[in-house]
This record gives structure tokens, sequence and C-alpha cells, in this order.
């Protein structure tokens, strides 16, 4: 069922674990999105960057995920958010589309500019009802990337961060904390200026990059207040590795359904194992949604 994000993050908040804001690309990671928290019993966020919306189309992502969430994760919580958003038609289009969650990442520009166009963004989206993330550090890597170690991980200055949150009134926060975008073996989550940041800013963290890091560090970074963890490259590799498998095993295949669907579990599998880690999972209880 879909609702509003911060119906999600108040309830991981409330039980103390962080919720899975997992990155779609097309309907089969949809599919395996939301079967994922239903096995799981997890509320899940589906997050499209502006890559998906250029490939696939706002509206039908929207109609997509919406009526995905009402007949298949009928049970558990789902909300919609658009990931690293840069153009501004994008984001002013996803709230009118009825996301209840924007990222604007303007985290490439001077702080004062970054201040200035996610105000821009608040002001809009506030009226509508619909949740800000904000960034400070931009991130750096690719979706899907695996190149054993990446160099220059920026990190962000606490003092920055802690002004950018004052001064725009976001409602969630990302910064450069040591991880990046895609599978390097040299990230980390700096913990101390993680503390920082969130106890100087009361507002829920959000981590990126989070598909390259140490499964230990993940759980001490929710036990020190993470509250959203994105998850992108993890599901672009099993999907891939997955549908290049299904197309050598089955040379002479022309329904592009069979296909596809093993992707459905790959995705499913990697959903599946982040909730259980995040200690979503488990979390939603049927029976009391059902009365």
């Amino acid at each position: 069922m879909l609702v509003h994000i911060k119906e999600i993050v108040k309830h991981a908040q409330a039980n103390n674990y962080a919720v899975g804001a997992f990155n779609i690309h097309n309907l089969e990671s949809v599919l395996g999105v939301a079967n994922a928290a239903m096995k799981a019993k997890s509320a899940a966020i589906i997050q499209v960057s502006e890559g998906a919306i250029k490939y696939m189309g706002l509206k039908p992502i929207t109609h997509i995920v919406s009526t995905v969430a009402k007949n298949i994760a009928t049970n558990v919580p789902i909300a919609l958010h658009l990931d690293h958003g840069k153009d501004l038609t994008n984001l002013f289009e996803c709230i009118k589309q009825g996301f209840s969650s924007v990222h604007i990442d303007a985290s490439h520009l001077p702080l004062d500019e970054n201040i200035s166009v996610t105000k821009q963004v608040v002001a809009l989206a506030h009226g509508k009802d619909v949740w800000v993330q904000g960034e400070v550090g931009a991130m750096i890597g690719g979706h899907g990337n695996i190149n054993g170690t990446i160099e220059n991980i920026p990190i962000a200055d606490p003092g920055e961060v802690i002004t950018f949150v004052n001064e725009t009134k976001v409602d969630t926060i990302a910064a450069a904390i040591g991880t990046a975008h895609g599978v390097y073996d040299n990230e980390d989550i700096k913990i101390d200026l993680l503390k920082e940041i969130i106890d100087n800013t009361k507002i829920p963290f959000v981590l990126h990059g989070g598909s390259g890091v140490a499964d230990k560090i993940i759980a001490n970074s929710i036990k020190e207040g993470v509250d959203i963890i994105n998850i992108g490259s993890d599901i672009k590799i099993a999907f891939t590795d997955t549908i290049k498998k299904s197309c050598r095993e089955n040379p002479d295949e022309t329904d592009p359904r069979n296909l596809l669907r093993p992707t459905i579990k790959a995705v499913e599998e990697v959903v599946i194992k982040s909730m259980k880690l995040f200690g979503s999972a488990g979390q939603i209880k049927f029976k009391d949604i059902e009365t």
C-alpha cells in the first residue's frame, strides 16, 4: 500500500531500525522490491532516478508503483521517492504526480547556491505536504560500478551540513561521510562525523552508497541513528547478471517474459537481504494492518 514517507520513517525511528530506499528501473525491479517487502514483512521506499524517468516516463513510473503497491504489496507500507533530482522541472513534476518525497541534489554547487536552490524546492514541496531531502558533499562514483578502490571520496564539512539544514528546513539530509555510488573496497562511514551531524540537525539521516559498505559498518551506522539507506548498485548488478545468464542459457528463447522473469527473483533476494540487515524485516504485522 502506498503511504507517505513520513509514516515509514516515523515507525523506523520508533522501533530502532533503518528502512531501505531501493532504486528501480523497470517493472521487474518494482515487482522484486514489492515481493521482497511482502515476504520480509517490511516497509520499503521505492525510489526513481532522473535516468529512470527518462527511460520509462514519469507517469508510467508513478502508475506502475502505485498499482503494484496497491495490488501486490497490499499489507506493507511503500513510499515513492525521487532520488538525486537535479532538474527542477523533474522535481516539480514529481511533486505534482504524488511523490511523497523528493531529493534535490545541488551538492555540486557552492554552499550558498545549494541552499538557495534547495529553498525553492522546499517552498513548493511543503505546500503540497511533500518531504524534501537535501544533500551536502557531492557523492562520487556511479551506480553499478565495480572498480576495486576509488580515490578521493569526499567528506562533508559538518558545519556546512548544519548550516544547510537550519537555513533550508529540509526534512531529511544526505551528506558525504565516506561512501560512494557503486561498489568499492575502500568505502567506509565516518561514524564520528555521522554522529555530529545527527546530534546537531535532529532530522532523519539518509545514507547514500549503501551497496559497497560492509555489513558490520552498516549495522553500526544504524545504531548511531541512520534512518534510510539507499541501495542501487546491488539491484543493478543482480538484475544484469541474471538477465545475461538467462540469455546465455536460453539462446533460442523468443519470449522476453521468460528471459526477464528470473530477474524479479534476483532483485527480491537482494532486497530481502538488505531488509534483514537494516532491521526492517518482520517489523510490519499484517494483522495490525488488516484490522
